[in-house]
């Protein structure tokens, strides 16, 4: 049907008003959208930023704690050290050694473990068929010197090791079984193969224990370096020197064994 003009032109206003309506609706939908998104954006990162601020500061808590128990428990033993002591000096909420330890055993069960790691841990450094003698000897030395690096907490450490052979609660004899004697094993297992041996002898074993015993004086001989010669110990680079010194010296070790091995036979 053909409209009249005047009648045309009305209904193309209509249209055009129409048409401007919709458009200024799906503008305003799309700012009014965008606008709520980025509101639903912005409270996601505040969230995350937030989660991100307790996180740290609950990892800060713990630490703070940690270490605070690790000094007095060096100090003064498991028995003679109170959890509202540790809370009190770490400046804590005695609660919150519950939240992040469960309780007294927990907390001395992760002070006496947790700086210095698991040694079973390490056995991936230097017990690979791969490596020659020389790069297991410089992985095992490498992981076994690097808690040094921490300074005072390791002398702390030490003293509690110390503490604990002298007032047991199980945890030396669980660090033996559980750490010592699988690392033991495992550089054992390197000079068997190394030697070529098919089982090893008490010879290997003593050869095993000497070579480590380099790297555990380290830790128990650190107090009597430190006065004599601090600048031995003083920095990271001064213990990496130690590392590649120790590789050096087990491999004389290692040399003279398999030189004693051929003269024998």
């Amino acid at each position: 049907m053909r409209l009249p003009g005047d009648l045309l032109d009305i209904e193309c206003v209509r249209i055009h008003e129409w048409a401007s309506r919709a458009i200024h609706f799906s503008h305003s939908y799309f700012n009014q959208s965008f606008d709520l998104c980025a509101i639903v954006r912005n409270m996601k990162a505040q969230t995350a930023l937030l989660k991100r601020a307790q996180r740290s500061d609950g990892e800060e808590s713990r630490e703070r704690l940690l270490h605070t128990a690790l000094r007095l428990f060096a100090e003064k033993g498991f028995e003679k050290t109170s959890t509202r002591e540790i809370a009190a000096a770490a400046g804590a909420n005695i609660g919150a050694i519950s939240y992040y330890f469960g309780d007294k055993a927990g907390l001395y069960r992760a002070v006496f473990f947790e700086p210095l790691g698991n040694p079973k841990d390490d056995i991936a450094l230097f017990d690979n068929p791969a490596f020659s003698l020389r790069e297991a000897l410089q992985g095992l030395f490498s992981g076994f010197l690097e808690p040094l690096k921490q300074g005072e907490i390791v002398r702390q450490c030490v003293r509690l090791h110390f503490r604990e052979m002298v007032e047991p609660t199980g945890l030396w004899a669980e660090e033996i079984d559980g750490g010592i004697k699988p690392y033991h094993a495992a550089l054992v297992a390197v000079l068997c193969r190394h030697f070529g041996l098919k089982r090893a002898d008490d010879d290997v074993h003593r050869l095993a224990f000497s070579i480590v015993g380099l790297g555990v004086h380290m830790f128990v001989g650190s107090d009597i370096m430190e006065a004599i010669k601090p600048q031995l110990t003083a920095t990271p680079k001064a213990i990496d020197t130690w590392a590649a010194r120790l590789v050096n010296f087990a491999e004389a070790m290692v040399k003279a064994e398999a030189q004693r091995r051929r003269d024998a036979r």
